[in-house]
């Protein structure tokens, strides 16, 4: 049994993620960024052709933190769903929205319009058709409530796009780690049956959840951590609680270059596990009829009443 599952998690309903700093987490995600990383922008590529499996398209949309979910996946969907009214949701929504002006939106000119709307950040659960979700869930701490949240935000009969780290990812890197005694690189992902359960819990419905694995390769193992340190941190409860010294900074180097598999050409390999998921808002479940409690005597008199007006 995977130690970082709770029963919970073993059940099928992971509501909190086992290991996962959900301080840390926060930290990082309000970190000011001016640029997507390239694997975000990759998976959320690979989103895009899911759209065709859709009849109706949304008239209007939310894209949650569209800066870590890609810039450029921002323009393309944009120019996929032009006639759609785009919401945006993000920390810092001021400085998204600056940066999503220059990621293809239309601009104001005496004379004519270019591009699709510009955005605006949502404003409190005003309901949209899509919410898209890139590259995010498995920073989160709690899962199931953020999938509420997203539950609350899509009308009833529109849908949810999401994706997501799944647990085989830097199996390479947790090998070395655990091979050194230095702990874990990274908290454990949710597995991809999970999602499943926890978004029927959330209130959606026909969820469809499957995976793709990828191998990146790198030049060198200062690539490597340098393409690690755009993609996130160690959120990890059990990480090291001090800052490591330049001895350690170098036989993680030394490490990386001895132990990780490499391509015919002597190229790095790291594996990411991907995970892609899409579901319908369900119909809202009709509440349990009102219950009336009563007593055996009040009952007795209430059918001795019925014999004598019968009677």
């Amino acid at each position: 049994m995977d130690p970082y599952r709770t029963d919970a998690a073993v059940a099928g309903t992971p509501d909190r993620v086992p290991g996962l700093d959900a301080r840390a987490s926060e930290r990082w995600a309000r970190l000011p960024a001016l640029s997507s990383p390239w694997l975000h922008e990759e998976v959320a590529a690979r989103m895009l052709p899911r759209l065709d499996c859709f009849r109706e398209l949304p008239d209007r949309w939310l894209h949650w933190e569209p800066v870590s979910g890609g810039l450029q996946a921002h323009r393309r969907l944009a120019e996929r769903l032009p006639a759609a009214t785009c919401l945006v949701w993000a920390r810092d929504a001021a400085g998204t929205l600056s940066l999503l002006k220059g990621a293809g939106h239309r601009s104001w000119l005496p004379w004519r319009r270019q591009g699709p709307d510009l955005p605006r950040q949502v404003q409190g659960d005003e309901q949209v058709g899509m919410l898209w979700a890139n590259m995010l869930l498995h920073r989160e701490a709690q899962p199931l409530a953020l999938l509420q949240r997203w539950s609350r935000l899509v009308r009833t009969g529109g849908f949810l796009m999401f994706s997501c780290l799944g647990p085989d990812s830097l199996k390479e890197l947790r090998a070395l780690y655990r091979q050194r005694g230095w702990g874990e690189p990274a908290h454990r992902f949710v597995d991809m049956h999970d999602w499943g359960d926890l978004l029927v819990q959330a209130g959606f419905a026909e969820p469809v959840v499957d995976m793709d694995r990828v191998v990146l390769t790198y030049s060198s193992a200062s690539a490597l951590l340098q393409e690690l340190r755009l993609l996130g941190r160690n959120l990890h409860l059990g990480r090291f609680g001090a800052l490591r010294g330049r001895a350690w900074q170098q036989e993680l180097l030394d490490g990386i270059e001895c132990s990780l598999p490499r391509t015919p050409d002597g190229r790095l390999q790291l594996s990411f596990e991907l995970i892609y998921g899409h579901a319908f808002k369900a119909e809202p479940r009709l509440k349990a009829s009102a219950q009336q409690n009563v007593t055996v005597e009040a009952m007795r008199e209430m059918l001795r009443a019925g014999r004598r007006s019968t009677g």
